[in-house]
């Protein structure tokens, strides 16, 4: 079997609506629970859970109050190989937001991504997300762990500290571990996770 071609950007978007004109694809409240990979198959997400929503929540008002109230929670982003993803929290200068039609995915990678690990389904594919994210044109990645911490990353690896001057923080509640239920992410040594 080969590999599968990857769409173009039209491609996806032509999956993407096809898959948004079946009810069954989005929740009531707007948000979509489908992405679409590079081949244009559907990939069903989980609802984020309560948890996970508050930190998203919270990420999005820190990251906002920080540089502006250029942002957007759960943003369909169009990447050049990995498909139309959902990208947890973006933010982007205005005069990017008025080059396409925001009730679309967004055509392009924004300037900032946040991705939030916390009871993610998808957790062993952060590499690839980042990848993807950076082939795309974005110039800085927020990994937020499933212990809260932060992780900054740009085209050329982790970094010490945001280019965008973003420290961000988050009540420690709301990352509670159940037995063992850690996720590492790139660049962590989990033995020091103990």
């Amino acid at each position: 079997m080969g590999t599968p071609s990857l769409l173009d950007r039209n491609g996806l978007l032509t999956c993407w609506r096809r898959l948004g004109a079946d009810a069954g694809w989005a929740a009531p409240d707007g948000h979509e629970r489908y992405e679409v990979d590079e081949a244009g198959e559907a990939v069903i997400q989980s609802p984020p859970s309560a948890r996970r929503q508050i930190v998203l929540t919270d990420a999005y008002c820190q990251l906002t109050e920080q540089i502006g109230h250029l942002a957007v929670m759960l943003a369909a982003v169009t990447t050049p190989s990995y498909g139309i993803r959902i990208a947890d929290v973006v933010w982007m200068p205005c005069e990017k937001w008025e080059t396409f039609d925001r009730d679309a995915p967004v055509p392009f990678v924004p300037d900032l991504c946040v991705e939030v690990l916390l009871d993610r389904d998808r957790r062993d594919d952060v590499e690839r997300l980042l990848a993807a994210y950076f082939e795309g044109g974005c110039s800085e990645a927020i990994l937020v762990d499933v212990h809260g911490q932060v992780q900054f990353w740009g085209p050329g690896g982790r970094r010490p500290a945001s280019v965008f001057g973003i420290v961000l923080a988050f009540d420690p509640l709301y990352f509670a571990l159940a037995h063992g239920a850690a996720a590492d992410l790139p660049g962590r040594d989990a033995r020091f996770d103990r």
